[in-house]
């Protein structure tokens, strides 16, 4: 009596053996190297809020103004695959319904154009490509992927510095869990103006360097945990002119506690984390779980009918003498 192994054992161990090897590398290199940050992105957000704002016709600060800031990121995708970078040109514009629509976005009550160059993977910053301002932090527009429950060097372009936002739990968007973080900023000096005398308290002094003053009544930013994606925001920016020295606020160029991402651009963003996170889990987890699970079972049964074989009984041999 002998054994024979069955060719359909070792397809099953086989199998189930590729599946195990499978599923580390999954989880583990390939999910990894597919959670990066794109080169041809192309969105809008939009915030509204209610605030003061100055009146170029007017000469001065008129309240309860209705604000809108759009914010469009469009990814250089040549620049980005010369470099191996993620190359965002960014545009931020600020209007009131005045300016609104605006067939030249230099209408706007401001018009601010820069370059965010990031790290496909961690999202840091790189300073190359052109990039300008020199940002700085650990996040911008977005988080890095895996966000954790900590403070976050966020990157304020009015401001030109980093602001350390917290962690303070989570909150719904629209269904949709993310973590919360806030931070302000106190009235920092950001810059010089030419401006009249007279706007700033100095008449008789013609044409002045009037300094530009900028804060932030509370940063507000919720975030996907696995994306890093901001699903809402909300800044309450403050920007004053103060004469050259002087200690109090001379003329104020905005000032609004809460301008916050409107609904549409909250579901857009909630929409894009939820199809990225689907396939990042899908990747991460469901996937290697999966063949991790089939693979073991698959192993077991192969090794188990290896073990086992078929038991064969063979002929009597006539030509052999007898017992």
């Amino acid at each position: 009596m002998r054994r024979s192994v069955s060719p359909f054992s070792l397809v099953l161990l086989g199998l189930g053996t590729f599946l195990l090897v499978l599923a580390p590398l999954l989880a583990w290199y390939v999910q990894p190297r597919a959670a990066v940050n794109p080169t041809d992105i192309d969105t809008t957000a939009v915030y509204t809020g209610r605030g003061s704002v100055f009146d170029l016709e007017k000469v001065e600060t008129v309240p309860d103004r209705r604000i809108t800031v759009t914010q469009r990121v469009r990814g250089d995708v040549r620049e980005s695959e010369r470099s191996g970078k993620a190359v965002w040109d960014v545009t931020t514009s600020v209007d009131t319904d005045e300016t609104l629509p605006a067939a030249d976005p230099h209408d706007a009550l401001s018009f601010t154009p820069h370059r965010w160059v990031l790290d496909r993977r961690t999202t840091e910053p790189v300073h190359c490509c052109g990039a300008k301002p020199r940002i700085q932090g650990e996040a911008y527009l977005k988080f890095p992927f895996d966000v954790e429950k900590r403070s976050y060097r966020w990157w304020d372009n009015t401001l030109g510095d980093t602001v350390v936002l917290r962690y303070r739990g989570t909150e719904k968007v629209l269904g949709h869990t993310g973590y919360r973080f806030t931070g302000s900023v106190p009235p920092t000096r950001t810059g010089t103006r030419l401006v009249p005398g007279s706007l700033v308290g100095l008449p008789e002094a013609g044409q002045v360097a009037a300094e530009e003053w900028y804060a932030n009544h509370g940063v507000e930013l919720v975030v996907d945990q696995r994306t890093g994606r901001v699903l809402y925001a909300q800044t309450g920016p403050r920007q004053t002119l103060r004469a050259p020295g002087g200690t109090e606020d001379e003329a104020v160029l905005l000032d609004a506690e809460r301008i916050s991402f409107t609904e549409e651009t909250q579901r857009a963003a909630v929409e894009l984390a939820k199809a990225d996170g689907a396939r990042l889990r899908l990747l991460g987890e469901t996937v290697p779980l999966g063949a991790a699970v089939a693979g073991g079972l698959l192993a077991v049964a192969g090794v188990v009918l290896v073990a086992r074989g078929r038991k064969v009984t063979g002929r009597p041999d006539p030509s052999a003498p007898p017992v």
